[in-house]
């Protein structure tokens, strides 16, 4: 079998080089404006997203995302705006219609480069067989999650590669968390 290596150059618009700790999700409730939960994880809708230091136009731009799908977190909630967090942890605020509630994640944006591959396989077993290998800052879009796996789609030209993934190798899912 051939197996690819799939890479998406993504540290730009991470935007931190300080790894930020996948820990569970603490228990904040529900927002206020939403009443989804807090914290929750969600997407970037388009390919130029401004965080700002305060939710309004009226706050500085920090930092400007430029990777439709990259995955953050979402940790506040203040009318329009929703306050977030990367997987390096840069926060700042977003209005909420550029973001998204499609479920992706990040391969181990926290490993040291160069990393080896990983692998993603054809089941939730480490003895499946590989279908493709994965660099480290790989958006893949989640699927679903259980019992410690991810089944993940990565896009690619031509054809998506479909697999499994160990859930801990991935930001953008909480431990244990269970995605449908």
């Amino acid at each position: 079998m051939n197996r690819a290596i799939l890479v998406a150059a993504v540290a730009a618009c991470i935007g931190s080089t300080a790894p930020a700790a996948q820990a569970a999700a603490p228990d904040l409730g529900a927002g206020k404006v939403s009443g989804l939960p807090l914290p929750r994880y969600a997407s970037l809708k388009t390919d130029r997203v401004n965080l700002r230091e305060g939710p309004s136009k009226d706050h500085r731009t920090a930092w400007v995302f430029q990777r439709a799908g990259l995955p953050v977190e979402i940790t506040a909630e203040y009318e329009v705006w929703r306050r977030i967090r990367d997987a390096g942890g840069t926060e700042g605020w977003v209005l909420h219609s550029l973001l998204s509630g499609r479920r992706t994640a990040v391969v181990m944006p926290w490993a040291k480069t160069p990393a080896e591959p990983l692998p993603l396989y054809d089941r939730q077993d480490e003895k499946g067989n590989v279908v493709a290998q994965l660099q480290t800052n790989v958006i893949a879009t989640v699927k679903q999650c259980a019992a410690g796996w991810c089944r993940l789609v990565i896009a690619q030209p031509g054809r998506d590669v479909t697999g499994y993934m160990k859930q801990d190798r991935l930001w953008g899912v909480y431990p244990n968390e269970k995605v449908e």
